[in-house]
């Protein structure tokens, strides 16, 4: 069964596939495994056990009548909370939604069911998404399957951790500001944050400037492809969108690209170094980079300007939530406070684009910019609680200091495992590209994951 539950999507989807084993029998596995270990982890808000099984039992039975089956026919998923699916509850994180069941599926889920998934259950979220952890009101905090006394990250904390730990085959998320990327990094796993365009937030409209997106979480690389391909496509009315890669993402696996000009840092102006931890993530990969015979700087585009106006456009989702201030936690109440007029959003959101047209420019003369996920190792459980609003804000704002690059430009970007500190937590690097150019990103990323590989590490759940 453990073998089975840490398996890469594709492997399993080839399994059930041959015949090897069953949609019902996969999703008995991954129950189980979630009703042993979620209730240290705090991985899901909603396990949709009754529905898995029912969905598994007819894909079970309709392998016994057909052999034209979708990609991920009869895979476990599990979706962020934030997204909503139609009859589940979807609680964005606050107790106070605990009973708001959509009547919808967002486009996402959509294409995420017509490739024949099986979902499993919602996963945790921090309130609104608006925090790098995950510990809401009125939920158990989720927390990271290397070392329970940490974070997953946030706001995709449970689906990097119901990843990490065996608690489903491939997950999705959702990065506004480092996402989905920051919870690949500390449960190392991988995680991308796709190109602005690339995936639809159909039904609804587009709030943020375009800075937050879907993207997928898996343990590989390959995984992630996949489900980039599946989660990628034009709805109409979208406000942004990109044509389909050619050849796929998956395909960007297997393909090797040399020569590449690669620039990287560990150093985010104006916030300083990384720490040793995320430096090391750094160095180790660029010098796997230089071996593989690409051009090698150390240089870094300068965000400061860009900072003031990310946070007036990254807050204000506070407000779009509509809900009161008493149902906030004191962080959100806080943000909510502070949100501006109309014409201070525009503002804001204005010269982030013209700064961001300056960041774009850097990469005329580089195709990938090499950076720590985060700023300093992952946090403890609760370690900030006791903190003002104004010293929690501005302590995330350092940390993910090197996660909205890439929201604000709509750059593509992806993060990767590279080992273990001596805590037993996992270490990671970013890589950013070009504009739309997911498929450089997968291809270099393959090749690094070739060289170090780390899908024979698991976390020692047993032992709990």
């Amino acid at each position: 069964m453990t073998d089975l539950a840490f398996k890469p999507a594709l492997e399993l989807a080839k399994l059930i596939k041959n015949r090897e084993i069953s949609p019902l029998e996969l999703v008995e596995v991954y129950l189980e495994r979630i009703s042993r270990f979620n209730p240290q982890l705090g991985s899901y808000f909603t396990v949709t056990a009754d529905l898995a099984i029912a969905d598994a039992k007819a894909k079970t039975e309709l392998l016994t009548t057909t052999t034209e089956i979708p990609p991920f026919f009869g895979v476990p998923i599990s979706i962020k909370d934030l997204t909503p699916v139609a009859g589940i509850p979807c609680t964005y994180g606050n107790p106070a939604l605990i009973n708001n069941i959509p009547e919808y599926d967002s486009g996402v889920v959509m294409k995420i069911k017509q490739a024949g998934f099986t979902i499993l259950g919602k996963t945790a979220t921090c309130e609104l998404g608006s925090y790098p952890y995950t510990e809401p009101t009125g939920f158990p905090p989720a927390r990271n399957p290397w070392n329970l006394e940490y974070t997953p990250g946030g706001s995709s904390g449970g689906a990097a951790s119901s990843v990490a730990a065996g608690l489903c085959a491939i997950a999705q998320g959702s990065d506004g500001g480092g996402s989905v990327r920051g919870p690949a990094a500390c449960c190392g796993i991988v995680g991308i944050k796709p190109a602005r365009g690339r995936i639809t937030c159909a039904p609804v409209g587009e709030k943020l400037g375009g800075i937050a997106t879907d993207g997928p979480l898996a343990r590989t690389v390959s995984d992630a492809a996949a489900m980039l391909d599946i989660m990628s496509g034009y709805f109409p009315g979208d406000p942004y969108w990109l044509e389909p890669p050619q050849p796929s993402f998956l395909a960007a696996t297997q393909t090797k690209i040399s020569n590449l000009k690669i620039a990287f840092s560990t150093k985010i102006e104006p916030f300083g170094s990384a720490d040793e931890n995320c430096k090391t993530g750094v160095e180790k990969t660029v010098k796997l980079l230089a071996e593989m015979g690409h051009h090698i700087e150390e240089k870094c585009p300068d965000i400061s300007n860009l900072v003031e106006p990310f946070k007036i456009v990254w807050q204000s989702a506070v407000a779009t939530s509509g809900l009161p201030p008493e149902a906030l936690q004191p962080l959100n109440r806080w943000l909510l406070s502070r949100t501006g007029t109309a014409g201070e959003y525009l503002q804001a959101l204005g010269k982030m684009q013209v700064f961001s047209r300056q960041i774009i420019a850097f990469f005329n003369h580089f195709d990938i910019l090499v950076l720590p996920v985060y700023l300093h190792s992952p946090i403890r459980v609760g370690q900030w609680s006791n903190l003002s609003p104004e010293e929690i804000f501005e302590s995330i704002v350092h940390w993910v200091a090197p996660c909205p690059i890439a929201n604000a430009t709509g750059l593509p970007a992806i993060a990767i495992p590279v080992g273990f500190d001596n805590k037993g937590l996992p270490i990671s690097v970013q890589l950013i590209g070009k504009p739309a150019a997911e498929f450089t990103l997968i291809s270099l990323a393959a090749q690094l994951e070739n060289m170090n590989p780390w899908i024979q590490h698991l976390p020692l759940m047993d032992n709990w």
